[in-house]
């Protein structure tokens, strides 16, 4: 299994060309775009036109047949010039993925050459009101219905619900023999009668906006399911990992365009005759933040590495761990980048500010830190659990 941490030609090429794509829109543009109460349509169409979106799709549906390494390298690059597309972890990543692996046929064909291509969308609903960080606890239910389903609940904090074709759903089915509950994934087309949506008021400044989904007995046919209904947690988990990886991947360039942006001004803002660089009062946590960056950049390849070797239960434990490791490096970094400024930090002008709340999203979603110290603490560690 190769799990160096030096990056193949191809792999750099890759990064440099994505790179390139970034820097000709920019934070500029993605501050547009916010403030217009856009989505970033451009970019995603110029990354899609370039093969980027579908880069860890199967090539026979129109993919760039890599793996997670590839699109985490992708969404890292975006984010390090400044305009990040978050949609990438839902869309391709989490759904792309989770159907490549276990969808039918007619689902692969019916959704990842436009998954790939961005003609098509998909957002990824998990999250409930009652459940928290515990999908054990999820109380959305499917229920047969003849030769089809039908699916009540609710879910929260489901990005792109606005501009997404369909949802994929995790609900849970009872289970025959047992009559437990167990976890299946669905999907909802975005016009299905009794699926309601309504934006949740964020203060997060972000193009992708946050709905909180009620499912009124929303009928779907047998086709829906995606996958093997005995077999909803390795399907589940078959998203989860990607997830994590992915919004490691955001995390990190997100707290290496702040770092840039930091540095440049500490070259350049001159106090006492030498640019405040110079003083290590300055220079010192700028550097810790740029070691800390490329620990939880490593730690998100190693992951990302695992995963696309097959190697499931590998890849679960490095994913969590470059969640966490990313999502600190990034809050940690905003935060300096911040104080570098000063008063600068807090202005429009600079745009740093809103990354302070935006950075916050990686330590919360899509699994908190502390749900990842647990799992850690027992998984790795052999410790009892604490509930």
């Amino acid at each position: 299994m190769n799990t160096t941490v030096v990056e193949t030609e191809e792999h750099q090429a890759l990064r440099a060309a994505v790179a390139a794509l970034g820097k000709r829109y920019g934070r500029n543009y993605f501050a547009q775009v916010v403030a217009a109460g856009k989505h970033p349509d451009e970019l995603w169409a110029d990354a899609a036109r370039l093969g980027y979106l579908g880069v860890n799709l199967p090539e026979e549906y129109g993919g760039g047949g890599g793996g997670i390494s590839e699109l985490c390298i992708v969404l890292e690059e975006l984010g390090a010039a400044g305009c990040p597309l978050l949609m990438m972890i839902v869309s391709p990543a989490i759904c792309g993925t989770v159907i490549a692996r276990f969808g039918t046929e007619e689902q692969k064909s019916a959704w990842l050459p436009g998954l790939a291509d961005g003609r098509l969308t998909m957002a990824f609903g998990i999250t409930e009101p009652d459940a928290g960080s515990n999908s054990h606890r999820i109380t959305t239910t499917a229920r047969r219905d003849g030769d089809g389903w039908v699916l009540t609940g609710r879910k929260v904090f489901v990005s792109g619900v606005d501009i997404a074709d369909a949802t994929l759903i995790v609900g849970r089915t009872e289970d025959a023999r047992t009559g437990r509950l167990k976890p299946c994934l669905f999907i909802v087309p975005r016009d299905a009668p009794g699926f309601g949506r309504a934006q949740i008021d964020m203060e997060l400044q972000a193009p992708e906006k946050q709905f909180e989904l009620v499912l009124d007995d929303v009928r779907l046919p047998a086709e829906a399911l995606v996958g093997d209904e005995d077999a909803g947690l390795l399907q589940l988990f078959a998203g989860l990992n990607p997830e994590r990886i992915m919004t490691a991947a955001f995390a990190v360039g997100m707290g290496r365009y702040a770092l840039r942006r930091a540095v440049e001004y500490a070259k350049e803002r001159t106090v006492w005759q030498s640019p405040i660089g110079a003083h290590q009062a300055i220079a010192h946590p700028l550097a810790q933040a740029h070691i800390e960056l490329e620990l939880a950049r490593l730690m998100m390849g190693r992951a990302a590495a695992l995963y696309d070797a097959g190697d499931d239960a590998g890849a679960g434990e490095a994913a969590n761990m470059a969640k966490y490791a990313a999502a600190e490096a990034c809050v940690k970094t905003v935060d300096q980048a911040v104080h570098t400024l000063g008063g600068n930090g807090l202005t429009r002008e600079y745009g740093l500010a809103t990354m302070i709340v935006a950075s916050r999203v990686a330590r919360i979603a899509p699994v908190s830190r502390e749900m990842i110290l647990n799992f850690v603490s027992h998984q790795s560690l052999g410790l009892p659990k604490s509930y």
